[in-house]
Formats: C-alpha cells, structure tokens, sequence
C-alpha cells in the first residue's frame, strides 16, 4: 500500500516537534502503561480556520486518564486557498479525523485495550471517541450536517460526540487554528 503524502505530515506538541504517527502511538502507550487500571479516552478532532490565503486545519490526538491527566499533540494541514462553504470545509476536518483514526488499526486497538485488560474488573476502560466540530442548536450553522457526520465516524467504529461534547475539536484544536 502507497501512503499519501499527507501521512508524512509530521505531529508535534510543545515538548516534541516532527513526531511521526509511530512516536505519537508510542507516547500513547507509555502513557497508559503507567496506570493500567485507569479509564481511558482516546479522541481525535478537527477543526479549521480560514485565513487571507488559505485555510488551516488542526487534527489533535488526546489521550486521556479521567480525572488523572492528558497527553495529545495536533497535526497542521494547510489547503492554500480559502474554503468558505462550509460544508466543504467541516467534511474535510471529518476527513482528516477518519484518516488519523485509521491508523489505529484493529492491531494497534487491541494493543491499547491489551494495556487495560488484565484490570478490567477493577474498573479499567478503554474508548475511542471521533470529536467533530459541529452542534445541534437551532442558531448552529452545522447542524444540518450532524447525521452525516455522526453517520462516518459510527461507520468507522469510533463513538462519535458532537458540540459541546467534541472539546478535542473545538477547544484543543482550535486554540491552534488562528494561527498562521
């Protein structure tokens, strides 16, 4: 299989710059190895933000420990022009959030639950949420998208959450959109 070019696009976060999507999931596993009992969430958003010449969209990989902390790191992808249709533009995220989600293969999954597993009666869960940056408000511009949305990401095995439950779109990879 060919990978795309956009599968060299590199990941990052404030401690480590240019990670590849194998030091992304080695952070993952590190990070659930330290407390195997624990709950935890992994979540992956988009969001985007368009500027003069083109439009910007962040994908952030979380994984969190409920009540116990948080890793994550965000991958940047411009598109050099402005996409002002919205609909273009919130299927693109959903596209760049179904493409990180494929690399955590059925493998790589059970890898992550085989972590949690040995202390599943005690309570240890595993999730895989997609956040999309959209909501179901009557003023929400998006709205009219969210069976669709919802629709890819449940087709994809991964539980889907919308506004104000998909933080990981909407604030984490927000916060990096604005920037240029």
């Amino acid at each position: 299989m060919r990978q795309s070019p956009i599968y060299k696009i590199p990941f990052q976060n404030i401690q480590e710059k240019n990670m590849s999507f194998e030091v992304v999931f080695n952070h993952i596993v590190e990070f659930m190895n330290v407390n195997p009992a624990g709950n935890y969430q992994l979540m992956v958003g988009t969001d985007s933000q368009v500027h003069k010449q083109h439009t910007v969209f962040i994908t952030g990989i979380v994984i969190r420990q409920v009540g116990n902390g948080v890793w994550g790191c965000i991958r940047k992808v411009m598109v050099p022009r402005r996409m002002t249709h919205l609909h273009e533009r919130i299927s693109y995220e959903l596209s760049l959030t179904e493409e990180i989600v494929s690399l955590f293969t059925e493998e790589r999954k059970n890898q992550l639950i085989d972590i949690v597993l040995p202390a599943v009666y005690q309570g240890a869960t595993f999730t895989m949420e997609g956040h999309i940056d959209i909501g179901i408000g009557k003023r929400n511009k998006t709205s009219e998208f969210v069976n669709e949305m919802i629709a890819r990401m449940e087709s994809m095995g991964v539980e889907p959450k919308i506004k104000p439950n998909a933080f990981v779109a909407s604030s984490y990879a927000n916060r990096y959109t604005k920037q240029e």
